[in-house]
């Protein structure tokens, strides 16, 4: 299924679901690559097959096979990391903070791909798992790396959007 019949599936009670995966995939806060990065490390972060599968088929024509790996990277330890860190923070015990992740990360310095979108799609797919202690640190990166609150935000609203249309594409069995 493409993201455009994904999209034309959503039933009338998501029109603004619908119409937002549209419009939050063409924003001229980010660039193209920006753009179909975040959406693919966003959409393994919603876990939803059919709208990851055709995301991953849209930004396989949009982006090099470097920047869709990269992309791929960023949604893969994320995944991991966000979970991590999350509970780390959420216990607040001194002693956790003190005791090595132990996790292997070398995709954070060996994706391929552009470090800002790489970066760019760490925080955009952690906002979805909820790590505040990952959302700060690559909110810094990108900001430091030279990106503005414009496309901060851009790219927040790709992984609500996102999120939001994998809710009633699993809530619909579509």
């Amino acid at each position: 299924m493409t993201l455009q019949q994904l999209a034309d599936a959503i039933p009338d009670y998501a029109k603004d679901q619908r119409v937002n995966l549209q419009n939050v995939l063409q924003q001229t806060e980010l660039t193209e690559r920006q753009t179909w990065t975040v959406a693919v490390a966003c959409a393994m972060a919603c876990r939803n097959v059919k709208l990851t599968a055709a995301v991953l088929a849209e930004a396989s024509a949009k982006l090099s096979p470097e920047q869709l790996n990269s992309a791929k990277a960023a949604g893969a330890v994320m995944g991991m990391n966000n979970v991590f860190y999350r509970f780390r923070h959420m216990i607040g015990k001194p002693d956790y903070e003190q005791i090595p992740a132990r996790l292997r990360m070398q995709a954070i310095r060996m994706h391929g791909g552009d470090p800002v979108d790489f970066e760019l799609a760490c925080l955009a797919s952690s906002a979805i798992k909820g790590c505040e202690v990952c959302l700060k640190s690559h909110d810094a990166v990108v900001l430091e790396k030279g990106l503005n609150a414009e496309a901060v935000v851009a790219s927040i609203r790709i992984a609500s959007t996102l999120h939001a249309v994998a809710t009633v594409l699993d809530t619909e069995n579509i």
